[in-house]
């Protein structure tokens, strides 16, 4: 209950929209927000670089600047269609979100620190702070060289035109394109360059898929395929059931992928048959794609499901692939819909 008090998910409505509202966008965030002073921040690239250094807000705002649209998804999304479901914020469909992020690719900067020869990767640690299975940290994660050159990784500090805001990390972020949420440490602080692997919590400890308890797991990284239906008709307050009249109904949604993949096919399947829906041509490639179908709809119950497909060739599965932390969750979205 703390959880989901603390942190929200997209309002699905806002499907609408190419880019979402700042303040309908998700949030999760792990720990209290920092409140950070930006006049004073600085950030601190140490270990393993022959030109380490210390950088302030403007002086991170004097390099090359890029805005990108990039869909980003937490890795529990659809952890509650998990079961059993693992004990941790129990989202739905509706932790995703797209926003226009602005900032400097950080792959320059790392080179300007020249990175020592012996290098194995680059941790990335954020303010905030806090305990999980009773262990206390700062939130970091890591990349190697390779992974900041491939991903195009940006040092964000506005996002929809307008500086960041405190839950989203101000002043400085990561936005790493294509992969889950948690790879985008907000409130960043250190950038340290590694001699030995990272064995921070929240890359070692969690974030892994896992069969069982004594699994050493997989990391999560990449987004899977996934494809969201804006709910037709009107709702019902407690159920969120729709209700539509029958006649022409126009079904639309997005669909998005990760690694950079794009979105080849989204099927509706309405009472066991499936339709091709029309794809809206979509030139960023970390960004969602608008699909739209037009429905007939015919008086009954309906169940509508909109899996899509990726230049990679996966497809969504029907039901919830298996992960004991409920992770990356793809299962098609399924409405429930009554027609009048």
């Amino acid at each position: 209950m703390g959880l989901a008090n603390r942190n929200h998910g997209l309002l699905l409505e806002t499907l609408r929209l190419d880019v979402t509202p700042t303040g309908a966008h998700y949030l999760l965030n792990h720990f209290d927000v920092p409140i950070l002073d930006q006049d004073r921040h600085l950030l601190k690239f140490t270990g393993a670089f022959d030109a380490p250094c210390e950088l302030t807000l403007e002086q991170i705002k004097s390099f090359p600047a890029k805005t990108m649209p990039v869909t980003m998804e937490c890795a529990g999304n659809g952890r509650a269609g998990v079961s059993p479901r693992s004990f941790s914020m129990p989202w739905m469909y509706e932790a995703v979100g797209t926003s226009m992020w602005t900032g400097t690719p950080l792959a320059p900067l790392i080179r300007k620190a020249a990175p020592r020869s012996d290098l194995v990767e680059i941790s990335f640690t954020g303010a905030d702070y806090g305990f999980d299975m009773g262990e206390d940290h700062f939130f970091g994660r890591s990349l190697t060289l390779q992974q900041l050159e491939e991903l195009d990784v940006l040092l964000v500090f506005g996002m929809n035109g307008a500086p960041l805001l405190p839950q989203h990390g101000a002043p400085l972020r990561l936005i790493v394109p294509g992969w889950y949420g948690m790879a985008s440490v907000k409130w960043l602080t250190d950038i340290e360059a590694l001699t030995e692997p990272y064995d921070g919590f929240q890359q070692m400890r969690t974030y892994r898929f896992k069969e069982t308890a004594d699994d050493e797991g997989r990391p999560v990284q990449a987004i899977r395929v996934k494809s969201l239906m804006l709910p037709p008709g009107v709702p019902d307050w407690k159920t969120r059931r729709r209700y539509v009249q029958a006649g022409p109904v126009e079904l639309m949604g997005r669909a998005w992928s990760g690694a950079g993949r794009t979105i080849e096919c989204v099927e509706v399947e309405i009472r066991d048959e499936w339709h091709e829906a029309e794809l809206q041509k979509n030139p960023d490639r970390y960004a969602w794609t608008k699909w739209s179908y037009a429905w007939a709809a015919e008086p009954g119950e309906h169940g509508l499901r909109c899996p899509a497909t990726d230049s990679a060739g996966d497809t969504q599965p029907l039901d919830p692939p298996w992960d004991m932390s409920g992770f990356a969750n793809n299962a098609a979205h399924c409405v429930n819909v009554f027609v009048e």
